[in-house]
């Protein structure tokens, strides 16, 4: 064989294992959404203690720790939990995963403990067209938020909010893009849209959407942050400290925001952090910081921790729920955690 003909032989062979190992990533990618809605399985395995090293402690600053689920599924779609929303009566919640999946279904409980999931459910996620997001790569959805009935999804990567009458329509709702400001799209790649969060009535800030950035840093090393209504945009700056970013948020009633934080380091380890910003201090050009109200690290039962709620029982508990993304790695865990506020 002559030297242009081994080169060109050397070369075709490239490209072929280079199409099979992008046919091999997309097909395992499409693996990873549920490509249509199915009824699905979920074993969870009851977190009793939260510190790891003080198994009966129960109370952590104004939180004290309602119990824990470990989440698992043969389903290869079931993982990846970036957001959560949690109905009025505790039990039935809405997720999505960070591969452009709907995940619902119902807390059962035992003494106020979660104790298993059933009537667990998934669908791809739709757009404007019908077709589920992950099929225009608009699959990394990575935030959750409620308004008077219509729920708001934050897809990283592409910069883009889209809007979905799930109430409606469940889901075959099909996700309409909103406007959004020209500069999101100068957001870091991969670390922008993970806290989406919008103020019932009554509250500071009601009718707008509000949005925190993970990673995306204004010149001071602060995390860009938007109020989001119609065409007004105000942009402020939240405090980054201790080498937390941000991974969720939701609205505590009736006047503060909880951000979900967490941290991974080499020489500290990982972490995650919850704090408490008044909405009012939500302002244009403002630099907003607020106080944690609970931080742990791996000595405690924690990962990924990415998605966070607030529902008040029946008997008027304000309770907090997180939940973990396990990036479908083995090496990681799908958690879903409860907290009851009982001091301020």
């Amino acid at each position: 064989m002559s030297l242009s003909r081994r080169r060109s032989f050397i070369a075709g062979t490239l490209i072929v294992a280079l199409i099979g190992v992008i046919g091999s990533f997309a097909i395992a990618h499409a693996l990873l959404y549920a490509a249509a809605p199915t009824r699905i399985e979920i074993e969870a395995t009851p977190i009793t203690s939260f510190d790891n090293r003080e198994p009966t402690q129960v109370r952590f600053g104004t939180l004290e720790f309602r119990g824990g689920l470990v989440l698992r599924s043969a389903n290869p779609a079931f993982g990846g939990l970036s957001g959560i929303h949690i109905e009025s009566d505790g039990e039935h919640f809405l997720a999505i995963t960070d591969k452009g999946s709907w995940l619902r279904g119902r807390i059962v409980y035992q003494d106020g403990k979660p104790i298993r999931i059933a009537d667990a459910e998934m669908a791809p996620i739709l757009g404007s067209d019908g077709r589920p997001l992950a099929t225009r790569g608009w699959f990394d959805t990575e935030s959750l938020a409620e308004r008077d009935g219509v729920f708001y999804i934050g897809i990283e990567r592409v910069e883009q909010i889209v809007r979905l009458n799930y109430r409606r329509d469940g889901f075959k709702a099909r996700g309409e893009p909103i406007k959004v400001p020209a500069d999101f799209k100068s957001f870091r790649y991969n670390k922008s849209l993970e806290c989406l969060a919008a103020p019932p009535q009554g509250s500071p800030h009601a009718g707008e959407l509000i949005v925190v950035t993970e990673h995306s840093l204004d010149a001071d090393g602060n995390l860009r942050s938007f109020l989001l209504d119609g065409d007004r945009v105000t942009r402020f700056s939240v405090r980054r400290t201790d080498g937390f970013d941000v991974s969720d948020c939701t609205i505590l009633p009736p006047n503060d925001l909880l951000l979900l934080e967490r941290r991974f380091s080499l020489t500290r380890g990982g972490a995650m952090r919850i704090r408490r910003l008044p909405l009012a201090s939500l302002k244009a050009d403002a630099l907003i910081d607020g106080r944690p109200i609970i931080e742990a690290d791996l000595g405690y039962q924690i990962d990924n921790m990415e998605g966070i709620a607030v529902h008040r029982t029946a008997g008027g508990e304000i309770t907090i729920t997180l939940v973990s993304d396990d990036n479908f790695s083995f090496i990681q865990r799908n958690l879903l955690l409860q907290f009851a506020v009982v001091g301020e």
